[in-house]
């Protein structure tokens, strides 16, 4: 729910024709996904609005607890495979979706990586209509059964502040699924959602009610970004989106009553030269405890690197996938 750098868009490629099956679960001629919430007709950012016509769901096994099923599960899928290199796999911040990579996504392809940007379990726009638990056990096992349902290969895993704390929880479970892992500006010890765990569902509802407010969220671009007034509604407005999906608040309360991530784990690390929100000593802390730690700096950026400068941000991965960084 962030700004970003000004650049130049990428050419866009002509629309392929889409079946008629394909075309009925477009809306309103834009080429966005009827599941999409309405509000994403008010969105004016264009790389946003292009990322947002690409979203998909697809199908994923889960079972967990007392839910067993298929989740409709969403997410941007590449358009070509490239086998000779690990596939790069996007995850997002807290409470937030895989528009978070609208500036990044479309380099990170120019760059010839074969990129999926996925929304973490209980965020994002899936179908959770037949709601499952949302706990960090559910979100770590749903990313399992995805990639081995669709990625099948050993990834190169990124993850931005709370999203780095789901990749390193997901590494160290499944670490034959992950090549190497990439944390932005990382909130690799947090302590979960602490005391909320405890709190009656009525007081946590109230919460989340908060959480989801145009206000709460627009103060937080103010402090990650310099930027005018009216971008910042606009990213305020792209980074609550999926609040609008029905199933969100109940997702919400689940993840907090479970305890959120409690995790400590050594990880690899990207750090932002103004990051406001999470202490860059903590990714200090982070590469003292590392044998083999790569560290880089993204200049010019806050907390959301790959959204306010996402050329530096995609040449730090290319170098990386490809060895030059190591």
């Amino acid at each position: 729910m962030m700004g970003f750098l000004k650049m130049v868009t990428p050419p866009a490629s002509p629309p392929a024709k889409r079946s008629r099956r394909q075309r009925r679960v477009m809306a309103n001629g834009d080429g966005l996904p009827v599941f999409l919430p309405k509000e994403v007709k008010d969105i004016k950012d264009p790389f946003a609005r292009a990322l947002a016509q690409r979203i998909v769901r697809i199908p994923v096994p889960l079972q967990m607890g007392n839910f067993k099923g298929c989740v409709m599960s969403s997410c941007i899928k590449p358009i070509v495979q490239q086998h000779d290199k690990s596939p790069v796999v996007l995850l997002h911040c807290f409470d937030s979706s895989c528009l978070e990579w609208r500036r990044t996504y479309p380099l990170l392809e120019q760059a010839s990586l074969e990129t999926w940007a996925i929304d973490v379990l209980g965020w994002g726009f899936s179908d959770l209509e037949k709601l499952p638990p949302c706990d960090a056990a559910s979100k770590r096992h749903h990313l399992f059964e995805l990639w081995k349902a669709y990625i099948k290969r050993p990834m190169i895993l990124v993850g931005p502040s709370l999203g780095a704390t789901v990749a390193v929880d997901f590494t160290a479970t499944y670490p034959e699924a992950v090549d190497k892992l990439v944390l932005i500006n990382a909130n690799a010890y947090s302590e979960g959602t602490g005391g909320l765990k405890d709190l009656p569902k009525s007081i946590a509802y109230a919460g989340v009610k908060l959480l989801k407010s145009f206000p709460l969220r627009l103060l937080a671009n103010v402090l990650a970004f310099s930027s005018p007034l009216s971008e910042n509604i606009d990213w305020t407005n792209i980074g609550r989106l999926h609040c609008q999906m029905p199933w969100w608040e109940d997702a919400m309360v689940d993840f907090m009553i479970s305890g959120g991530y409690n995790i400590n784990h050594k990880t690899l690390i990207v750090c932002s030269e103004n990051d406001q929100i999470v202490s860059n000593q903590l990714s200090v802390k982070l590469l003292c405890e590392l044998q083999n730690a790569v560290f880089r700096e993204v200049p010019d950026s806050g907390h959301l690197p790959h959204v306010e400068n996402p050329k530096q941000f995609v040449k730090l991965i290319s170098d990386f996938v490809s060895g030059k960084i190591n």
